[in-house]
């Protein structure tokens, strides 16, 4: 099975506390990060594919080696194989460390790397995976896939943010616990819902 997620921000201690931007109820990063893992690995299996569309991790008080090490061991606690798609917060250095430490993992390698993008079809759609919100209005046929920008959301059919914290989970009916990856059947319902709600407005 495929899922896609974004904005793990794992470590990242700036993103604590409630508000509009990212809202984050926790004491610490440990408690954060662990919540996160926990609800990643209720849902996705080992041999599961998951999307991660950048920020991955941020860090302050470690130094890079450490802090890349501390990372690893973060990823490697999580089920399936990785496709890390880089992030405005993701250092060039980490998909370095990231890739010198990769393993196999049934066959295939537990991370794989792009810089910009990944392009995806899914139920005869094509979805185009990226950090950044792309305007992709000369292709309205491909779907962007994005986070970067948390509790916010593009007011765009063809856009949906697929970051944990983003709003836009609230088109599911059940909204997944926190940190939980998206299967693409439930990116494809979210995609459909917000189409409906546009058109209407």
């Amino acid at each position: 099975m495929r899922f896609v997620t974004s904005d793990t921000h794992f470590l990242d201690q700036h993103l604590l506390g409630v508000d509009d931007f990212a809202p984050r109820p926790f004491a610490d990063t440990e408690q954060m990060d662990e919540q996160i893992i926990e609800h990643w690995n209720a849902k996705v299996a080992e041999n599961d594919i998951v999307y991660h569309l950048g920020d991955i991790a941020v860090y302050f008080a470690k130094p890079a080696k450490r802090a890349d090490e501390a990372i690893f061991e973060i990823l490697n606690a999580l089920h399936g194989h990785l496709v890390l798609i880089k992030g405005n917060h993701d250092r060039r250095e980490l998909f370095k460390y990231l890739a010198a430490h990769n393993y196999d993992l049934n066959g295939q390698p537990k991370f794989s790397f792009h810089d910009v993008g990944a392009l995806i079809k899914y139920n005869h759609c094509q979805y185009y995976l990226t950090h950044y919100p792309m305007m992709l209005g000369i292709a309205p046929r491909i779907i962007n896939l994005h986070g970067h920008i948390h509790h916010y959301a593009v007011p765009v059919k063809e856009n949906v943010n697929v970051g944990i914290d983003s709003p836009e989970l609230e088109y599911l009916k059940k909204r997944p616990a926190f940190g939980e990856p998206l299967t693409l059947a439930e990116v494809e319902t979210i995609a459909r819902i917000k189409a409906e709600k546009l058109t209407r407005h």
